[in-house]
């Protein structure tokens, strides 16, 4: 993970793959449902801006002090100091904790749907479907040892994207098409309007944003950093193209009554369905190996075995107890607590606004300050005052969503 040999168009694929991930398949649901037809595409592509340039910023710090820093704890470490580096890697994983929970969610969706569109017996539960999904996802962690490793993985993901992205856009024209009308009216009483608006937003920088852009760019062929950029342009151009049409398209054809997993909103041949729904669960096996890889590098770099052949009979051991336990806590809370798009506004509000706006901002004027002018200090400062309070209300609104939830549904629910 720490060799720079990988091109940026790689690296951008690797962006690319976690923002469209089947997380797209939620956002008419969470995002655009709550927010409105103005809100919404206002918000999609403000926080797309926002978040470009916020990691450009994180990506300009890559080589600071004269040396690379290939993880993002060791960069808030050095600017900081040892206890920032400890709440940095804290954050970072439950950042990666909760996005990692939230794509076994995805996957059990994905095949409680399939199951749904041949029986209708209520035999094979949510639960038992995300079950089926961590042991899959856990089987795929055993047998590829880094990131860089996923490097044919990430041209079957692109395949799968489009599957499931080209069927839920095609599928939404057709029964948009053919509906009479949609009601476009935001639900709910006005205190949880207020609330559902608030987790909207947290969800919309949660849509663009890894949390872990130091361990990508650590693969990036030199010059590292003009590569990382050209990269995130890649993703914030042409990469977010499906996302954007998945969204609005779903929101269009089924209006405030979306679902948050959209394959279960459209219509259309049973075996079309199906193909896009294993796509769906296929290609969230290998988005997961993505956002589990600091967690995995961290396991193996500080209690593994460190020598001999990533796939020796040890190392492949070490991966089942290790990644399997990882994998294991993940699929118990995704089964316990299903609610998917209360998932995508927490960790938007726990993680993503600190690692990804307030952290960026602050450590770049930290370490730039002799060469920033008053008025770009100024604005950094706003940026980091700004964001720590929409964090610190959206991580309210969304443990408040989550409770509602909790009360509506019982543990494990069959959703």
């Amino acid at each position: 993970m720490h060799q720079l040999k990988d091109p940026w168009y790689q690296v951008g694929f690797v962006l690319t793959t976690g923002v469209n991930s089947t997380y797209i398949l939620g956002y008419a649901g969470s995002i655009m449902v709550p927010l409105g037809w103005v809100a919404g595409t206002t918000g999609l592509v403000l926080a797309a801006a926002i978040s470009l340039y916020a990691n450009v910023l994180l990506a300009q710090l890559h080589e600071v002090g004269g040396k690379r820093h290939i993880r993002y704890r060791d960069l808030a470490g050095h600017i900081y100091g040892r206890k920032m580096y400890a709440l940095t890697w804290a954050l970072q994983y439950v950042n990666l904790f909760m996005i990692n929970t939230g794509f076994i969610i995805l996957a059990g969706q994905a095949l409680k749907a399939i199951y749904v569109l041949y029986k209708d017996d209520h035999v094979l539960k949510l639960p038992y479907c995300i079950a089926i999904a961590g042991i899959v996802c856990a089987l795929f962690a055993f047998g590829i040892p880094h990131l860089s490793a996923l490097r044919i993985w990430l041209g079957f993901s692109t395949i799968l994207s489009l599957i499931y992205i080209v069927t839920a856009f095609v599928l939404s024209i057709k029964d948009g098409m053919n509906s009479p009308g949609r009601d476009y009216n935001i639900p709910g009483s006005h205190a949880s309007k207020i609330f559902s608006t608030i987790g909207a937003v947290a969800s919309l920088v949660f849509a663009y944003n890894t949390g872990m852009l130091p361990e990508i760019q650590a693969t990036v062929k030199p010059p590292v950093i003009k590569n990382m950029e050209k990269a995130l342009w890649f993703q914030f151009t042409i990469g977010v193209l499906p996302l954007y049409a998945v969204t609005f398209m779903g929101y269009w054809a089924y209006g405030s009554s979306t679902s948050t997993y959209l394959l279960s909103s459209v219509k259309g041949p049973v075996w079309v369905k199906t193909m896009a729904n294993v796509a769906a669960f296929l290609q969230t096996v290998v988005a997961l190996h993505i956002f589990a890889s600091p967690m995995y590098e961290y396991l193996d770099t500080q209690y593994g075995p460190g020598k001999g052949n990533a796939f020796s009979i040890h190392n492949v051991g070490f991966r089942v107890m290790v990644r399997g336990g990882y994998l294991t806590v993940n699929t118990l809370v995704a089964a316990l607590l299903p609610f998917l798009g209360d998932f995508m506004s927490l960790t938007g509000a726990l993680s993503t606004f600190p690692l990804t706006f307030v952290l960026a901002n602050h450590m770049y004027v930290v370490a730039k300050k002799n060469k920033l002018s008053p008025l770009r200090k100024t604005w950094h400062w706003l940026n980091v005052v700004g964001f720590s309070c929409l964090a610190a209300t959206a991580a309210v609104a969304a443990l408040r969503l989550i409770a509602v939830d909790s009360s509506t549904y019982h543990l494990f629910a069959d959703l």
